[in-house]
């Protein structure tokens, strides 16, 4: 079925999962509009694989190796799933947040979460700016991971404060990443992060250059961020 997760050391189990997940998708983008990718080898490298670039980086990997207590991840605009629920296939001991503005979608992918059995997978129905001033969420993520959500000013608003200090954040971004990391780097030390890797990876087939770009919490996020909803987007932090 696939030509380019079985490289990747995946189990049976693994590879019926993102067999279903990839059925799911494509029904349920019929009703709600999850993805302008259909076809399912584009589905496999430009989403499965995409989203798993992060899972082979090295300090993802020494994370994972170490068994005290599970990580905790939250995907900021979960969307269609993108990195979280590849992320949980692969990595089924982390528990999963993945906050998510439509409600349509955080309908698909509770479903998803449920179909695939994806125990500690929960989709929330909260804008990210609403999540980082609720002491719920705020500080509360090892990891908070964000997928063509937004430009790196917006995205460090959304992501940070829900870090907690010693843990990380990761923007996928495209071929102009290492910019964007320039254009966030008054943001971060700000919020409280630094940047501390930026990760080049490409997808088969030439489908495309990826940077991931990971920044270290250090400090507490001041009180006053994230803004109210909307405006990290619209008058983003310079």
């Amino acid at each position: 079925m696939f030509a380019y997760l079985p490289g990747l050391g995946l189990n049976e189990r693994q590879l019926e999962a993102f067999g279903r997940y990839q059925e799911l998708l494509l029904e349920g983008n019929a009703k709600v509009n999850l993805t302008a990718i259909t076809e399912p080898k584009e589905v496999e490298i430009k989403h499965f694989l995409d989203s798993l670039l992060f899972a082979q980086c090295e300090l993802w990997r020494e994370a994972a190796s170490k068994k005290a207590r599970p990580i905790k991840v939250v995907d900021v605009g979960g969307g269609a799933g993108f990195p979280g629920i590849p992320l949980k296939i692969l990595q089924g001991d982390i528990v999963l947040d993945m906050l998510e503005a439509s409600g349509k979608k955080v309908q698909f992918l509770q479903m998803v979460a449920d179909d695939l059995l994806l125990k500690d997978a929960c989709a929330i129905h909260l804008r990210a700016e609403e999540a980082g001033q609720d002491p719920a969420y705020r500080e509360a993520y090892d990891w908070a991971l964000s997928r063509g959500v937004a430009a790196a000013p917006a995205l460090l608003e959304y992501c940070l404060p829900l870090v907690k200090i010693g843990g990380y954040m990761v923007a996928y971004k495209g071929p102009n990443g290492q910019e964007e990391a320039r254009s966030g780097k008054k943001v971060a030390a700000l919020l409280g992060g630094r940047l501390i890797d930026i990760v080049k990876a490409s997808l088969p087939e030439g489908q495309g250059e990826r940077c991931l770009l990971i920044y270290q919490k250090i400090a507490p996020t001041p009180k006053k961020y994230p803004r109210r909803p909307g405006v990290p987007a619209k008058q983003p932090i310079v």
